[in-house]
């Protein structure tokens, strides 16, 4: 079971959102890390048919996704950022909607949608109309619709964007849960969303593919070190301007500073473990989270 990319490219007019990317994917999660911008939302499309690559190619199992058609459709599961329903619709009758779109049988449509109503925690809601439900609810309903068809390959694409920290780690355990025997591909800005349950993490930069492995291997062979310091308001204004800064905090007896240098930035600065929200900002720099994914 593998879905395997070569070459994958997809340029707009003069922008190339996908960059020659190439890779294989099998049973697991992978998190695609990347800040607003660079190509995610771009490259699930492509892998779930509704965009036609410029060049490369995409397959699965050694056979194209695209000639494959509805039978690769049929394995696969898709939460977009933003997914539409029919507002009046309960939750239980929005599943069983899209259960018939996706050619369930009554009786399988029926069953399935119980036993997603329970695994996602909706059962109380599931008679709640879909625009009362809180944006943490829907993007459970959304993945419950994701997972009507119990598919071999499950995307999703931010599916963690404007929830609380509370909601997040549920989703985080709920998409563990669901990666037992299929791919599961989750793109993410958020750190901490793939930090702990991706198998591979993937940081993508400018539509290309700037590392990838598991969250130790990206860690031990960053390209740079960490360290604080706690100097005046002086000193810390000169270090912000030298070097990338992962965190500051005022405190009484000054600014302390988490510093992103192969060398030492001072006399005063300590050695500390690197984190993987360090090695985001090494790659990406402040332009985290400031532009549109849109592409």
């Amino acid at each position: 079971m593998e879905l395997t990319l070569t070459g994958l490219t997809k340029t707009f007019q003069n922008h190339t959102a996908v960059n020659n990317l190439t890779l294989t994917m099998d049973t697991g999660v992978y998190g695609l890390l990347g800040v607003n911008g660079a190509g995610k939302t771009t490259l699930m499309r492509m892998l779930c048919t509704l965009l036609t690559p410029t060049s490369g190619t995409a397959t699965w199992d050694g056979q194209d996704i695209f000639a494959l058609g509805p039978s690769y459709r049929r394995l696969l599961g898709y939460l977009p950022q933003e997914f539409g329903y029919y507002p009046e619709f309960s939750v239980q009758d929005y599943l069983l909607y899209i259960a018939s779109l996706k050619g369930l049988r009554p009786a399988t449509a029926k069953e399935r949608t119980e036993e997603l109503l329970r695994q996602v925690g909706l059962v109380k809601e599931r008679k709640q109309k879909m625009k009362k439900l809180s944006g943490g609810m829907k993007r459970r309903a959304g993945i419950a619709q994701a997972m009507l068809n119990d598919p071999k390959i499950l995307i999703l694409d931010e599916p963690t964007a404007g929830l609380d920290p509370k909601e997040r780690i549920r989703f985080r355990n709920l998409i563990s849960e669901l990666a037992e025997d299929r791919l599961v591909l989750l793109s993410t800005h958020i750190v901490s969303d793939v930090e702990y349950i991706a198998n591979q993490i993937l940081l993508m930069k400018d539509g290309s593919l700037v590392h990838q492995g598991t969250t130790q291997d990206l860690l031990s062979t960053a390209p740079t070190r960490v360290w604080t310091c706690t100097v005046s308001r002086e000193q810390a204004g000169e270090l912000l301007h030298r070097y990338p800064v992962s965190n500051l905090k005022s405190l009484p007896q000054g600014t302390q500073l988490r510093i992103l240098s192969q060398e030492s930035p001072g006399p005063e600065a300590v050695p500390e473990t690197m984190t993987l929200e360090d090695l985001f900002l090494y790659y990406f720099g402040e332009r985290a989270g400031e532009t549109d994914d849109t592409l």
